[in-house]
């Protein structure tokens, strides 16, 4: 009966952000003139209250805007939250840029929708509001794979396994998961990497070799890149969607790991190591020639993440702490932007999703990359580790 309702509640928690629709005028795109990620927009809100008002402060602070009194703003956003969002968008001139009721969904999905039509209207970028993320909650001996929005609100356990589980990803469409259960097989804990369907609740083996099956990463065409050391040490393949006869890449006696695709699927980037020394290198698919990125300024990259748009690689450097690191994708002068690790890139190619460390247990931070400005998620009892953002 718990996996019929959690399955029923999962269904729902998929589909209710699609309801969530503008009525009245349509939005006219206002693109902010020599509009400059690096530097926060003033904007006013006014008029919303409670869990509105504090929910749409959020999704604006994280997509670079500066919430600030009306006389400092250069828009202000406006309107009420009695049973559903109502939102206009104006300049600091009163000239009104949108004017919109949301229905359907919850009133804080309402009110991620509103924040999108701001994000979009003003800067011309999708809005990543209403969007999705995958994590891990670890518990004493085991862990479990949750679904959140974006900013860890609404979060729904996807597994009830109560093994360890690794290394959640999301396959094209955002409708099937990927990740690593170190199940007890034999009486032998074989980590192995399962397929699950987020709308049926249906899980599959999808690799299952002798030894290490783990670090699912799949391209846009749905091909699977992963760590398998069934010929010998850890090395990265890639097979179709189907699973079957994996393709080796790599053939090194290092470890490999953590591979991630361009967006256009014709590279892998992953680490490696030479003589004991983590480097991040790349590969065209197909050619398996491994080719180093230059990482000047850092030291022991590792987790890399290819940014959705091709231009940078997030990665986490390990230099007495943890740090969140980008690259530009050829290589070059690697940026240090804050303490942290498991980079995971939003859609917007502008907004990472990370793991900060505590005292006692690690939870999820947003960081948006052009101001340094990061924002932390709700934290659970345990710690929150490996997030996934939905493409």
């Amino acid at each position: 009966m718990k996996s019929i309702i959690a399955l029923v509640s999962l269904a729902v928690f998929l589909s209710v952000i699609t309801e969530a629709k503008a009525q009245a005028e349509p939005s006219r795109l206002q693109v902010i003139k020599d509009y400059d990620p690096s530097k926060l927009v003033p904007i006013a809100i006014n008029g919303f209250t409670g869990e509105v008002g504090a929910t749409l402060k959020f999704d604006l602070e994280v997509a670079g805007f500066e919430v600030v009194p009306q006389e400092k703003a250069w828009f202000a956003v406006a309107g009420t939250n009695d049973g559903q969002v109502k939102g206009n968008l104006r300049d600091k001139t009163g000239v009104y840029l949108f004017n919109k009721v949301y229905q359907g969904g919850s009133i804080r999905l309402q009110t991620h929708a509103l924040a999108d039509d701001v994000v979009l209207t003003l800067t011309g970028k999708v809005g990543v509001a209403q969007t999705k993320i995958l994590f891990r909650v670890e518990n004493t001996r085991s862990g479990e794979i949750y679904l959140a929005d974006y900013d860890g609100h609404g979060s729904v356990s996807v597994t009830h396994d109560k093994v360890l589980v690794a290394a959640p990803t999301w396959a094209p469409g955002n409708k099937k998961i990927y990740y690593t259960s170190y199940q007890v097989i034999n009486r032998v804990e074989n980590p192995s990497i399962l397929s699950h369907d987020l709308s049926t609740g249906k899980r599959e083996v999808f690799a299952r070799h002798f030894g290490l099956n783990t670090s699912a990463a799949v391209s846009g065409d749905g091909r699977v890149a992963m760590i398998l050391s069934k010929d010998g040490s850890p090395d990265v393949y890639v097979t179709d969607a189907s699973g079957k006869s994996p393709y080796r890449v790599t053939k090194t006696r290092e470890d490999e790991s953590s591979p991630c695709w361009s967006a256009d699927g014709q590279w892998l980037a992953f680490v490696t190591k030479v003589n004991g020394r983590r480097l991040l290198v790349k590969t065209k698919v197909g050619e398996n020639t491994l080719i180093t990125i230059p990482i000047a300024g850092v030291i022991n990259p590792s987790e890399p993440a290819w940014s959705p748009d091709g231009q940078w690689i997030a990665f986490t450097a390990q230099m007495g702490g943890f740090s969140i690191c980008v690259v530009p994708a050829q290589g070059g002068e690697a940026k240090v932007l804050t303490e942290g690790e498991d980079p995971s890139w939003a859609p917007n190619s502008r907004t990472i999703i990370f793991v900060k460390r505590g005292e006692n247990k690690r939870h999820l931070s947003l960081l948006d990359v052009p101001t340094g400005r990061v924002k932390n998620l709700p934290t659970f009892a345990s710690s929150s580790s490996q997030p996934a953002w939905a493409r």
